[in-house]
């Protein structure tokens, strides 16, 4: 048969024989129709399917899903947050959040599209939780003590609470912390009792109380300048820099120089609760003694002779003894301070000092505190002297605090053999830390000791660089804070009784301190500020070390004197060659 499609004529025969053939016709007809029905939808799938293709490898387009019409979306406005004062004080009147608006500039609710990808979502890899260390600050909250409480009392003032953000140290204590076993070792098979506490108070100044959290003193007498006040606003200190973490404590403080709990007046090899010593703290102690030594209030500043706080002290000394190089210093053994305190051993050291018979190497300066104050205490900034190679530490009434400005002056300090120590200074070593220099005839020995290290120079610097970073690395106020909570832990332990607030005694807190209705005046609150821990610190506090064993123990005293007698014996060799 002749195709529908070959010639033109093929087609114009049929349909005039269309009567002829219209039952071949009528289903070719349909065939025909629905053969290019077929080949236009194929036609249009292959283009739609190409051009999907090419577009989908660019972008893969997102189908948006709503729950509702979103008819004419508008881009939400911001909503400001503002600190409205004027609700706060005009409206509310109690000044009370509870009804203060946060948000004040509100707009019409805002439902955005749900965005579904064509993309498959990969569940995102889980992190582990981390512990926060935000760091959370401190306030001094005048505002609530004076003009709420009214009466200036601590006891509607918010005190820190325990830091959970606070993480355990990994940090060791320096080894002088071992001797706070030592000085507890007198009540270490008794424990102490309340009766113990008890009578340590013929020389007390004050008896301080922690309980709770809260510290409570009952005064007694008032101490020389303002040394209770200065160590009672660094007992509230610690307890900011590690709230709740402190025990219960109740204690004795003397704000004295000499210790008087004498310890040869005990049987140790027979001590019971009745026999054994009283208990006292102060800030300094003799082999001889029993009393329990505590760093000294000038760790947060001495106003009356215008030391700043330790912390600040350290940075000055830092910059100040960089001024001089130790080649460039004086080649002499410097001293300034007051010899007319009670101390035949610093009237003795005037003797040393420079005259038409007698050059000892030394240069001896007295210190006039009224004078000084009366110019602004322009010369007696503790950073600016270290000018000298070699200052002369020699204790007073008792123990010295200028010990830790000395030992911070990378000069060499030649120590006049001391008979008292504060809580640092057991564990300094001679020629590591310090030259010892001879009490008994301390003209001759500085004079040895200035031409000794002159002529080994680089020894000298050795020493002065010891000590310098000693003070700076073991003696920080983080350590010294540290050794106050070891010390009033490890001495909670003994208690064998609970602490309780006294009839007497009267709650103390920051605020109080420093507050204008708290008992601190404008000096005295500027230089307590100046020492405020306004945040608790990120972690615990060091490790503790354990006591000294026996073999120990000696083994450090041996060290100690032979390295002073071996000082001796170059001492007299020098002597015996230039007589």
């Amino acid at each position: 048969m002749t195709s529908l499609f070959s010639k033109p004529r093929a087609l114009t025969s049929l349909v005039s024989h269309f009567k002829t053939y219209r039952p071949i016709t009528g289903k070719l007809h349909v065939a025909t129709l629905t053969l290019l029905l077929f080949l236009v939808a194929a036609a249009v799938a292959v283009t739609s399917s190409l051009w999907l293709s090419k577009t989908t490898k660019q972008f893969d387009r997102p189908t948006l899903v709503t729950t509702k019409p979103v008819p004419d979306l508008e881009s939400p406005q911001k909503t400001g947050v503002l600190v409205n004062c004027t609700s706060l004080l005009n409206q509310n009147r109690s000044g009370s959040c509870s009804r203060t608006s946060l948000w004040l500039n509100k707009t019409k609710s805002y439902n955005p599209p749900t965005i579904i990808t064509t993309k498959p979502v990969h569940a995102p890899v889980p992190v582990p939780e981390k512990k926060s260390t935000k760091k959370t600050r401190i306030s001094v909250d005048c505002t609530s003590f004076s003009n709420q409480n009214r009466s200036g009392s601590c006891s509607r003032t918010p005190q820190p609470g325990y830091n959970n953000n606070q993480t355990e140290s990994n940090r060791a204590c320096p080894d002088y912390f071992k001797w706070i076993h030592e000085d507890l070792k007198p009540w270490r098979e008794t424990g102490i009792t309340r009766e113990m506490v008890e009578r340590g108070q013929t020389t007390a100044h004050f008896r301080l109380l922690i309980v709770n959290g809260k510290v409570f003193v009952e005064n007694y007498k008032k101490s020389i300048q303002t040394r209770d006040a200065f160590t009672l606003w660094g007992i509230l200190q610690l307890l900011r820099k590690y709230p709740g973490k402190l025990p219960d404590v109740d204690l004795m403080f003397d704000c004295d120089d000499r210790p008087v709990i004498r310890s040869d007046g005990y049987d140790k090899s027979n001590l019971t609760a009745e026999n054994a010593p009283p208990v006292l703290f102060r800030y300094g102690g003799d082999r001889w003694t029993a009393d329990i030594v505590f760093p000294d209030w000038s760790f947060w500043g001495w106003q009356e002779i215008n030391i700043k706080p330790w912390s600040k002290v350290l940075k000055e000394m830092e910059e100040g003894k960089k001024k001089k190089k130790f080649m460039e210093r004086e080649s002499y053994a410097y001293w300034k301070g007051n010899p007319f305190v009670a101390s035949p051993s610093r009237e003795d050291l005037l003797t040393c000092n420079l005259s038409s018979q007698h050059d000892w190497n030394a240069r001896i300066f007295i210190q006039d505190w009224i004078s000084e104050g009366q110019k602004g205490f322009e010369n007696s900034n503790v950073a600016d002297q270290c000018t000298y190679r070699y200052k002369i530490y020699i204790e007073g009434y008792g123990w010295s605090v200028s010990e830790k400005y000395i030992l911070a002056c990378d000069s060499v300090t030649l120590m006049v053999k001391p008979y008292y120590y504060d809580f640092f200074s057991r564990t300094l070593q001679p020629l590591q830390h310090y030259w010892p220099i001879n009490d008994k005839n301390k003209c001759r020995s500085i004079k040895f000791a200035v031409e000794w290290l002159n002529n080994h120079t680089q020894k000298a610097q050795e020493i002065g660089r010891g000590a310098s970073e000693f003070m700076q690395r073991d003696l920080s106020m983080e350590n010294v804070y540290d050794y106050m909570f070891h010390l009033l832990n490890e001495y909670s332990k003994l208690l064998k009784f609970k602490p309780q607030v006294s009839q007497n005694s009267v709650e103390i807190c920051t605020e109080a301190m420093v507050c204008p209705s708290g008992n601190a005046n404008g000096t005295n609150k500027r230089f307590l500020m100046g020492s405020l821990v306004d945040e608790p610190h990120i972690s615990g506090p060091c490790s503790l070390p354990p006591p000294f064993d026996p073999n120990g123990l000696e083994k450090f005293h041996r060290k100690k004197l032979n390295l002073i007698r071996q000082v001796e014996k170059w001492e007299h060799a020098y002597w015996k060659n230039v007589q």
